[in-house]
């Protein structure tokens, strides 16, 4: 996947709001006015985090080397995705989707 089908599958989800709050170079995308999506531009391989259940944040980490600990965001509840291949795009529309999902029930 590219950043356009990523950005594109993002707003499809429904409800999102996407901003730059962090400068040009990061794509935020929210639901309930809470991040669930955060796209780096400037990252090659692409990058992207997401918001993740802890149990299953870790064991996404040992099995998939391209699923690291959250980038500037809580370890615990966040995934840094690495897009070098190794994923299918359905497995990043499920990081996705498991994100939004989690935050789209919590309202601020």
């Amino acid at each position: 996947m590219d950043i356009e089908q990523l950005h594109n599958y993002a707003m499809s989800l429904g409800e999102v709001e996407e901003s730059l709050p962090f400068g040009p170079d990061t794509i935020v995308y929210k639901i309930n006015n809470k991040i669930f999506l955060l796209l780096a531009l400037d990252e090659n391989p692409l990058r992207f985090n997401v918001k993740c259940n802890p149990d299953l944040a870790i064991e996404l980490r040992e099995k998939y080397s391209s699923v690291l600990p959250g980038y500037h965001m809580n370890k615990k509840h966040w995934n840094t995705i690495v897009v070098d291949g190794l994923l299918s795009s359905n497995q990043l529309k499920e990081f996705i989707k498991h994100s939004f999902d989690l935050v789209k029930g919590k309202k601020k």
